[in-house]
């Protein structure tokens, strides 16, 4: 049972429901115009953590259990995944200094160019950044890191 890895995710993300359920109190479940800032974090928490005991029980249930080493990914899986990690925490670090743009194109080319040709890499990451910035910044008015020169 120590090596069911299905049973402890389950039993992570049932810790992870009950903290919701339990901090969902602190907020109104109903307010004066309908449902409070309180009402879907208790639901969804709740109905996530029935959900998570229902997947505890099928795991424990099970024949078949699959084992932690079985779990993680080898090879090539890992290398993409690590890739994707690395690129998430160069984009934290980089893009208050160079901005999103610049931040945002390497990150792509860094995920694009080992399976896609380089001209259409730097295509796509130009054009997704820039497309992505001008909608954030203009239509939505969200701020995004900016560097000296404001892109």
């Amino acid at each position: 049972m120590l090596k069911n890895y299905a049973m402890w995710i389950g039993l992570l993300v049932f810790g992870f429901a009950a903290m919701m359920f339990y901090g969902s109190f602190s907020m109104q479940y109903y307010g004066p115009y309908g449902p409070g800032p309180g009402f879907f974090p208790r639901w969804i928490s709740g109905v996530l953590a029935a959900v998570a005991l229902l997947y505890i029980g099928d795991s424990i249930r099970k024949e078949k259990r699959i084992s932690f080493a079985e779990a993680f990914p080898t090879g090539v899986v890992l290398v993409r995944l690590l890739t994707i990690v690395a690129s998430i925490l160069i984009f934290i670090f980089i893009a208050p200094f160079t901005g999103y743009i610049i931040a945002s194109v390497l990150v792509m080319l860094m995920l694009l160019l080992p399976d896609v040709k380089w001209y259409t890499s730097v295509a796509v990451a130009v054009s997704v950044s820039l497309a992505l910035f001008f909608v954030f910044d203009t239509f939505l008015n969200i701020p995004l890191p900016a560097n000296a020169l404001g892109w």
